[in-house]
């Protein structure tokens, strides 16, 4: 009876420490940079603040093989960090249930043919037990080779990525005529209309929220002007 108490006890002390469990979460599958070398490429990084407070985090550390030809930057908005010089400037400051989608990452490919990863580690400046990890994969191609994106006279658009994808899928795009109309459209299997995404010529990336969608093949395709340029596939699974 008393160890059944002592047990029901520490429950109860731990409670606070449970409840805090589920915190902010990434949404952002496999962040994934592949490019030219000497490019530079940016990928947003979606987080959800999930409990009813307002939590601020600190990057606590940067871990990996980045060459010493790359580089990666932290970008918060408009205002960009080297993680290795500016560890203690980076903090994220979430309201409750907040959806954050101004965080980037940009990471110079440098200039030797290569591929590593690295992840970020982000706590919670008042509990430490509170914590979530951004990871993300980079391969740097020679020139010569043909990186997935459609290039074309008025728009640049990357493959969606992570595909297959669980909860967030990205495009990443630049639209080089600004008078032109784009917009991504995706279909069912069978063709049936899903969901149409117009694209903002202010903007770079494109994130969808693929959790509602049922598991299985989807079709999305790059409209200019309403005509059909290209069509691909998307993969969503749970």
């Amino acid at each position: 009876m008393k160890r059944l108490l002592i047990f029901f006890t520490w429950l109860w002390l731990l409670a606070p420490v449970f409840a805090e469990a589920q915190q902010v979460r990434v949404l952002s599958d496999g962040v994934e940079f592949r490019g030219d070398l000497g490019s530079t490429k940016r990928k947003t990084i979606i987080l959800q603040n999930e409990s009813n407070q307002v939590k601020t985090y600190l990057l606590k550390s940067l871990r990996g093989n980045i060459g010493s030809s790359q580089k990666v930057s932290i970008c918060i908005g408009d205002t960009c960090y080297d993680p290795k010089k500016d560890l203690a400037k980076i903090k994220l400051k979430l309201e409750p249930g907040e959806l954050l989608t101004d965080l980037y990452l940009v990471f110079d490919m440098g200039i030797a043919e290569t591929r590593g990863s690295f992840d970020l580690s982000f706590v919670n400046e008042s509990n430490l037990r509170d914590l979530f990890v951004v990871e993300a994969r980079y391969e740097v191609d020679d020139p010569s080779d043909k990186v997935d994106e459609f290039d074309y006279k008025d728009i640049v658009l990357s493959d969606v990525y992570p595909n297959p994808s669980v909860r967030i899928a990205q495009f990443d795009y630049n639209i080089k005529n600004k008078s032109v109309k784009a917009r991504i459209s995706i279909n069912s299997f069978i063709g049936n209309p899903i969901a149409d995404y117009e694209l903002d010529p202010e903007r770079s990336t494109l994130p969808i929220n693929v959790a509602d969608f049922n598991p299985g093949i989807y079709f999305y395709t790059l409209f200019l002007d309403n005509k059909n340029i290209v069509t691909k596939k998307l993969v969503v699974k749970k």
